[in-house]
């Protein structure tokens, strides 16, 4: 429900962000304790289920089926404040609006997710959409991912990855794995050279998922190219440039032609997140990774991708992180110590062909953390069972449990027992 809001409205909790962690974070204190004033702070009126936009640009579902507009999944009993969050002044506990107003708080949770920076290849912007270039990191753009795989019959299809972090880190290969399995099942794979262009060294963080990924590299017959990050693109021209340092350490720049060409953008933290006093010097909210409280304000915390805790930014990473953040605050507004802690999950459904993936879930330092026993859903290994799960399961979860504060299966630990 969104409400009037004049200056020096105050609230219990403020949280900045109405996305996946905003909302559900909400309704998690919520069922702790129905009397909570809370308010969410978001001027989106659609909410997107990302992960589903990968399966757009697969051809496996439709874009709509990835919408819903935001006010019919906000909580009822909190404030919607559909307006942009600004600047941060938390010696006053206040956060200031685009329209120049100011919201009080008890406590903060800041979750406005990151910035997609397409302005940060040269000429990308310009041409997105167009050209043969796309990304499944925007809504726009994913059912023309799909458009460009079916149409190519043969040429030169490129997939790119930029430095770390970025928002579900096995996206851009996911996108390669679909598009190249479409060809191979179209009879048309050996007329398409598969390119891989990545800014990092390593075709996966965690090693013990790479055997699977790579089998699937070789049975695409795909080139990968390491250390190599998209810093230009002409897209009229179908060329792309590529930085990379050669075996003397030396920078050099190589163009690459290409027939289609699917970017994954550089991303950041949002500008009013990196610029303001709750940043680390890197510009992501600066919080301890196990409490997710802020450093150096202890009545604020963060939730999702917006955050320095060093684990993958993934939905299941937030939906992990969420029952934590409202249980510490609950005891905190109650006096207490936060007794919970965050053991950096985060999963990965790596889509490696139409109807299977590999489901790499992982914690802190790499650490395999499956939901399911092996006997069940093995994750190391492309399964049928993990299809089902993203395909089938998934989404209907997101938006009927997770959203609305079901916390199956992400009880929140011990601090103890994850800091130990």
């Amino acid at each position: 429900m969104q409400n009037n809001i004049s200056s020096g409205d105050q609230y219990d909790i403020v949280v900045v962000g109405g996305g996946s962690g905003g909302i559900s974070v909400t309704t998690s204190l919520l069922k702790r304790n129905p009397d909570l004033r809370i308010a969410i702070i978001e001027p989106a009126s659609e909410h997107y289920y990302q992960p589903g936009w990968t399966m757009v640009g697969g051809g496996v579902f439709k874009a709509p089926e990835t919408r819903r507009q935001t006010g019919d999944l906000m909580p009822s009993k909190a404030t919607w404040i559909k307006q942009s969050a600004v600047s941060f002044a938390p010696e006053q506990n206040e956060v200031e609006l685009d329209d120049g107003k100011r919201v009080g708080y008890s406590q903060l949770i800041v979750a406005p997710g990151l910035k997609l920076n397409w302005d940060a290849v040269e000429g990308l912007s310009e041409t997105l959409g167009k050209n043969g270039v796309t990304s499944n990191y925007r809504y726009d753009l994913a059912p023309y991912t799909w458009e460009l795989v079916r149409n190519l019959k043969q040429g030169k299809a490129v997939f790119t990855q930029p430095p770390m972090p970025i928002k579900c880190a096995g996206a851009p290969q996911k996108a390669m794995y679909l598009s190249a399995d479409h060809w191979l099942r179209s009879g048309v794979l050996g007329n398409i050279q598969v390119d891989f262009f990545n800014a990092g060294g390593v075709l996966f963080g965690v090693p013990a998922y790479v055997p699977a990924l790579q089998s699937y590299v070789d049975k695409y017959n795909a080139k990968v190219h390491f250390n190599h990050n998209l810093v230009k693109i002409d897209g009229a021209g179908k060329r792309a440039w590529f930085k990379y340092k050669d075996a003397e350490g030396a920078e050099q720049l190589t163009e690459v032609e290409f027939d289609m060409i699917h970017v994954c953008p550089p991303q950041c933290a949002p500008d009013f997140i990196s610029t303001s006093v709750l940043a680390d010097s890197a510009g992501w909210l600066d919080v301890d990774q196990y409490t997710l409280r802020h450093k150096s304000y202890a009545n604020i915390w963060g939730l999702g991708d917006v955050m320095n805790a060093p684990n993958a930014k993934t939905m299941a990473a937030v939906r992990k992180q969420v029952p934590v953040v409202a249980q510490n605050i609950v005891e905190v507004m109650a006096g207490q110590n936060p007794s919970c802690g965050y053991d950096g999950y985060g999963s990965c459904p790596l889509t490696v062909e139409r109807g299977r993936i590999v489901l790499a879930e992982f914690g802190y330092g790499g650490k395999l953390l499956p939901t399911f026993p092996q006997w069940v859903l093995e994750g190391t290994k492309p399964t049928r069972a993990a299809w089902i799960l993203k395909a089938r399961i998934l989404p209907d979860f997101y938006w009927h449990a997770m959203l609305k504060g079901r916390e199956w299966m992400v009880a929140p630990q011990k601090l103890e027992s994850v800091t130990g």
